[in-house]
């Protein structure tokens, strides 16, 4: 690599650059931190965040490749890499006094996240296959210590676990099939592939690694019937942790999916019939397991299982208009997920910890404008209008009509109706039950400022979708 190549390819990645040399010094700086003045180690983080943020916009004007091939900043990236800014600054927010009750507020805590946002980042940008396990490897690693970081709670700890042992086997199945693509086509680079795949009829081989990196990459989004980690994995984590999950390595996944399935494995036809009875058995488990969920946090593990299983029917749509349909579903996504997650993290004070659905009981009696932000995530998760997920759901399912997936769409409008029940019932705990006692939300500044945000964004988009639909479309593979 020449000297002027390798001065693109940093500049190309200087945002990951940032936000990893940030990491790394905030993880020195965290030993000087005294008791007390944790908050320091929040405002650190997100100007760490907030540089990258500021990298990435200065570089997203032209399509910049880096290091032979194996990496670019175009706008697709761009795009994602502010989903993942997004989800991690509001994450350091509710963090501010979350981490506190729960004892978990070092710094190494907040430099896991950092380390986790560089592998999301990575993977959003990987345009080779060995790149992709890089930046997952990054991501997933850190995932499975941030599960785990109640060390004093044995479901954390068995969360942890579970996670380590499944996420091991996802892996090593994505990198078989990775191997057999090399050993296939002679590259693991994207633009290689379509090129050994165009034109011909797809060998048997090549299907079969591209089954099994679906395999590796469906784990990743905790899609059917690799999601048996994530209602473990939400309910044993910190909640802090779990918001962060639900949505970040979530969108990194879809990422990735969207790169590798939209473009060099188009012609592999045969796998799309694979990918639409995968999306429609995920939205249906995870509607139908989370009617008869008690804790809150599992029902919102169910509900990112039937959402995932949505936004994958704007893959089997494809073309322009899926990719952005996806695109658009997870920045919505991004918003009412983390704003329903800090609802609950907010109810963590005292002896209640908001996880279970009847603690909401009667909740809009006391406290009727944090009640009316609840309702607002509820039916946007439940797609009701004018809420900003009627209309992510809706460039779905018009995406899926144009390319003539008439019977995926109703049959994804009928499992929407009944994924509305449950979000329902929980709205009908906060309004029509009595309050079983008394207590005051967790109501910090940082949490304020992420409802609120997060309660504008859900308005907003609802209100004028077309801009960032269109946002989202110029953002489509393209520079």
């Amino acid at each position: 690599m020449t000297a002027a190549a390798l001065l693109q390819s940093v500049l190309a990645s200087l945002p990951e650059i940032l936000v990893i040399t940030g990491a790394c010094i905030l993880l020195i700086l965290g030993e000087f931190v005294r008791k007390g003045q944790e908050h320091l180690l929040v405002w650190a983080s997100i100007a760490v965040v907030l540089s990258a943020a500021l990298a990435t916009l200065l570089l997203a004007g032209e399509v910049r490749p880096a290091y032979t091939g194996m990496f670019v900043a175009d706008r697709f990236a761009v795009f994602f890499k502010f989903v993942f800014y997004l989800a991690t600054i509001l994450t350091f927010l509710l963090s501010r006094k979350y981490a506190d009750i729960e004892g978990i507020g070092s710094s190494e805590y907040y430099v896991l996240l950092l380390f986790t946002l560089s592998g999301m980042m990575i993977m959003a940008s990987a345009t080779d296959l060995l790149s992709i396990y890089v930046g997952l490897e990054l991501m997933v690693l850190c995932t499975y210590v941030l599960t785990g970081f109640l060390r004093k709670e044995r479901r954390s700890n068995e969360a942890a676990l579970k996670y380590v042992i499944l996420g091991a086997v996802s892996t090593g199945i994505f990198l078989y099939g990775v191997s057999l693509v090399y050993g296939l086509t002679g590259t693991t680079q994207l633009n290689g592939m379509a090129q050994a795949v165009t034109g011909d009829r797809l060998d048997p081989g090549l299907l079969l690694a591209v089954v099994f990196i679906v395999a590796g990459l469906v784990f990743k989004i905790g899609a059917v019937p690799f999601h048996m980690w994530v209602p473990d994995v939400y309910e044993g984590a910190p909640t802090t942790v779990t918001a962060f999950m639900s949505v970040g390595p979530k969108a990194a996944g879809f990422a990735v999916i969207l790169r590798v399935f939209l473009n060099p494995l188009v012609a592999a036809s045969d796998a799309w019939i694979v990918v639409a009875v995968i999306a429609v058995v995920t939205m249906a488990l995870g509607s139908f397991v989370a009617l008869v969920q008690d804790n809150f946090k599992r029902l919102l593990a169910y509900s990112s299982i039937a959402h995932a299983g949505f936004a994958v029917l704007g893959v089997v749509a494809g073309g322009e208009d899926g990719i952005a349909s996806v695109m658009f579903y997870l920045l919505i996504y991004a918003f009412m997920n983390l704003g329903i997650f800090g609802a609950v993290i907010m109810m963590r004070n005292g002896n209640s910890s908001g996880e279970v659905i009847d603690d909401y009981a009667g909740f809009a009696k006391p406290h009727p404008v944090l009640a009316l932000l609840m309702l607002l995530y509820l039916f946007s998760l439940a797609g009701i209008p004018p809420t900003a997920g009627f209309f992510a759901k809706f460039y779905v399912l018009s995406a899926l009509v144009e390319r003539g997936f008439v019977a995926l769409a109703v049959i994804a409008v009928l499992l929407s109706a009944v994924a509305a029940y449950f979000y329902i019932r929980v709205v009908m705990v906060i309004y029509m039950r009595e309050p079983q006692r008394v207590f005051e939300p967790a109501l910090t500044p940082s949490v304020r400022a992420t409802l609120a945000f997060t309660a504008a964004g859900t308005i907003g988009i609802g209100l004028f979708p077309a801009w960032f639909l269109r946002l989202a479309q110029s953002s489509v593979f393209g520079g």
